[in-house]
């Protein structure tokens, strides 16, 4: 890999090898699946998807950016890991959607490539797994359009978090795969929201979401302890 891009070697190998399970409901990515439609619906109330161009950055194997194609997007996918993108291109062709397309290109590529070439911009659950998520944002904001919509996800670093989304997740209740975060990057919301002021863009909303592991329900609230999204805006 070019030392240059904005990846970790590892972190690529990790989910590539478990890319063909990207589309197993109750495989390791069950939290993703059962996530979806809740930060589908909040980018949609918010963007309202239909009839934009959208680009989905870290898709991995095409969860979101099928979901949104679905809602009347016309949708762009890139991620590093060919793996995966390889999985949601046979996804794509397997349930027919027509309206998503994939590459393999880094963030920073893609910006010099199409800048202010999209309406929305998505990079969720993402953040946490780069070497400098900084970059990822200036790049975001380089892709979209003035007036367009850039939504992130990540995870905060605090006890809490450490407890709920790396002891709770991995090693309790094992939603995840031992060893899929490294506590030591994860970004404070305050971080996020410098990173995003540095890029230009304007914070308009905040949201948590959380998890009841007795009921196994996901829901957005205000808590942003651990899991939490922004919503900004390219003046």
């Amino acid at each position: 890999m070019n030392p240059n891009v904005n990846a970790d070697p590892a972190e690529l190998a990790k989910f590539s090898d478990l890319a063909h399970r990207w589309w197993d409901p109750d495989s390791e990515f069950r939290p993703l699946h059962q996530i979806n439609p809740l930060r589908l619906g909040w980018i949609d109330g918010l963007a309202g998807l239909a009839g934009k161009n959208v680009l989905d950055i870290g898709c991995g194997g095409g969860i979101l950016a099928d979901s949104m194609a679905r809602k009347g997007a016309r949708v762009t996918g890139i991620d590093l890991s060919v793996k995966a993108l390889k999985v949601a291109q046979l996804h794509a062709l397997e349930a027919g959607t027509s309206d998503v397309s994939y590459q393999e290109i880094s963030a920073e590529a893609m910006a010099l490539e199409h800048p202010g070439e999209f309406d929305v911009v998505t990079c969720m659950e993402m953040l946490e797994h780069v070497p400098d998520p900084g970059s990822i944002v200036r790049s975001c904001s380089t892709l979209v359009k003035p007036g367009g919509w850039v939504f992130f996800s990540t995870l905060n670093r605090n006890a809490k978090a450490f407890l709920f989304a790396v002891l709770g997740a991995e090693y309790v209740l094992q939603l995840l795969p031992r060893g899929t975060h490294e506590y030591a990057k994860f970004i404070r919301p305050s971080e996020l929201a410098g990173h995003c002021r540095v890029a230009g863009l304007d914070l308009l909303q905040t949201r948590g979401m959380e998890y009841n592991p007795l009921t196994g329900r996901y829901w957005l609230s205000d808590d942003t302890s651990v899991n939490y999204l922004f919503a900004t805006r390219k003046p």
